[in-house]
């Protein structure tokens, strides 16, 4: 089995992340998330990695505050695209582009880093696990790992609603697979485990898209689409809205 390359999706691709309402969720909360554990650091600029950060939207926002940011990628026309980005910046940032599997990244070769983000890849990998527990071998003394991963309750409940019983009996597996649809979700109990194998304390967890993906189409003349993103943000932390959240953002801190 293969991890998922982007490469003959890139604009489609894109344009599902940040250029949608759900995108302008995901955006809003994981932003908050990130500032947020950016305030738990000393006052300094710090060595980040993205990795399987495609474009690099994050990378971006990081490296404008001054942080030095290496962004990794399987996909070359990925990185091209945040080439892109990176040289129609106002103002010159940190951000080196590696073109590479996540597995085969080493503290031997790019050092370590006080902060890894790991968004939306751990669910087209064939082996989360290993890879993940490779990916932080790079991670400093009490650094900080950023982990979003697709929430297969949330998946399952969807096409539950939705009346897709055939594909929830047949093990959430599709007769016609959609290119966007991850091959390996995961539930949230399996990953907070990791977090225990890795010596991971564990500072917050977030759900993304707690609300829009189960909102009734049929929406009220004055709908308001900014208060759904202020309602995305309430929620994302109150049970049982988390669990069923189409990802999930898990922070932890190493301890060891």
């Amino acid at each position: 089995m293969q991890d998922k390359n982007f490469d003959t999706l890139v604009g489609k691709f894109a344009n599902n992340i940040y250029g949608t309402p759900k995108g302008e969720i995901r955006a809003a909360v994981m932003w908050r998330d990130l500032q947020e554990m950016l305030a738990t650091t000393e006052k300094r600029p710090l060595r980040i990695l993205d990795a399987g950060g495609g474009f690099g939207y994050f990378s971006l926002k990081l490296a404008r505050l001054g942080h030095q940011v290496v962004l990794c990628d399987i996909s070359q026309k990925m990185l091209a695209e945040a080439q892109r980005h990176i040289e129609a910046e106002s103002q010159a940032v940190d951000i080196r582009l590696v073109h590479s599997p996540i597995q085969a990244l080493s503290a031997a070769e790019l050092g370590q880093f006080d902060l890894i983000l790991c968004h939306a890849v751990a669910e087209w990998l064939s082996d989360a696990h290993s890879t993940l527990t490779n990916l932080l071998t790079l991670l400093v003394p009490n650094g900080l790992f950023s982990l979003m991963f697709y929430n297969v309750d949330a998946m399952r409940f969807h096409a539950l609603i939705s009346g897709n019983f055939d594909f929830v009996n047949n093990g959430l597996k599709a007769r016609k697979k959609s290119r966007l649809s991850p091959d390996h979700p995961l539930e949230i109990a399996t990953v907070q485990q990791w977090f225990d194998e890795w010596q991971l304390e564990t500072l917050a967890m977030s759900g993304v898209r707690v609300i829009h993906d189960y909102m009734n189409r049929r929406l009220p003349e004055d709908f308001n689409p900014a208060q759904l993103v202020e309602m995305e943000l309430k929620y994302s932390r109150q049970q049982p809205y988390l669990s069923l959240a189409r990802y999930v953002h898990l922070m932890g801190k190493k301890t060891v």
